[in-house]
This record gives C-alpha cells, sequence and structure tokens, in this order.
C-alpha cells in the first residue's frame, strides 16, 4: 500500500512549479527516481492523478484533488495525469538533521 503521510522527523526544502496535462515535464511521466534520502510528496489539486511505483515492488493509486502520496527515497516511479484539468505539484522532504 502507498503511504499517503510522510513519517516524523521531515522538513520540506524544497517545492516544485504546478504542472498540468500541458506543462508537465516529459520526465515525470516516465520512470525516474527521488535521490536516496530525499522523500518527495505528491499533491493533487485538481483533477485525479495515478502515481505508480515500478521495479520490483510495482502498485499505483490514484490521487483525487486534495489527496497526496509519499514517494519514497529512491523508489522507481512515474505520474500519469487522468484528467485534462488535472495539476498537482511535488514537495521534496530530507531528515530535519540534513539541513
Amino acid at each position: 500500500m502507498i503511504p499517503t503521510q510522510l513519517p516524523p522527523g521531515l522538513t520540506c526544502y524544497k517545492r516544485t512549479a504546478e504542472f498540468t496535462i500541458e506543462t508537465v515535464p516529459q520526465a515525470l511521466l516516465s520512470t525516474h527516481r527521488v535521490k536516496p534520502g530525499v522523500w518527495a510528496l505528491l499533491r493533487v489539486l485538481r483533477g485525479h492523478v495515478r502515481y505508480c511505483r515500478d521495479g520490483e515492488t510495482a502498485d499505483s493509486m490514484v490521487v483525487a484533488p486534495g489527496g497526496a502520496a509519499v514517494i519514497e527515497p529512491d523508489m522507481p516511479h512515474h505520474v500519469e495525469l487522468l484528467d485534462a484539468d488535472s495539476t498537482f505539484f511535488v514537495e521534496f522532504h530530507r531528515p530535519e538533521d540534513a539541513t
């Protein structure tokens, strides 16, 4: 099961722009990873976005407006925008003592 809340002890250090079907970078639609030690939180503002974990732990979940999906460190994944108005952004988090 894909978590929807980050573990404790993390702090946000960066956030992407808001992405739509017209502006989402192609790299996010293909398998990619966040850096080791970095957690990410996919937040959906409008429409629906499918978060897909790839590789050995293949799994997916549809994230609705106001919802979130945790992207674990070094986890291969990609996203799929399911609606014409899908809008999302990603926050990047690291352990508080790593700042």
